[in-house]
């Protein structure tokens, strides 16, 4: 049987800190600090629930992070 992977670590950095922020700023801060996907979503967006290792997700409204989480 072949070994299970072991994903890559994630950066340590709170997702609380960029909420309040520009979307644009925050995603270029994002991955400075080393995500490797970063995806901006609109308000109530339908996306899968698949959780990926290295992805930051924001929900943007009018220009800014309101909210934001891993995976």
């Amino acid at each position: 049987m072949a070994p299970i992977p072991t994903p890559p670590a994630e950066p340590h950095d709170s997702p609380d800190s960029y909420v309040g922020l520009d979307a644009p700023g925050a995603e270029s801060r994002a991955r400075e600090r080393g995500w490797s996907t970063v995806r901006s979503l609109p308000p109530g967006a339908i996306i899968t629930m698949e959780y990926r290792v290295g992805r930051l997700n924001f929900e943007v409204t009018e220009g800014r992070v309101t909210r934001c989480w891993k995976g």
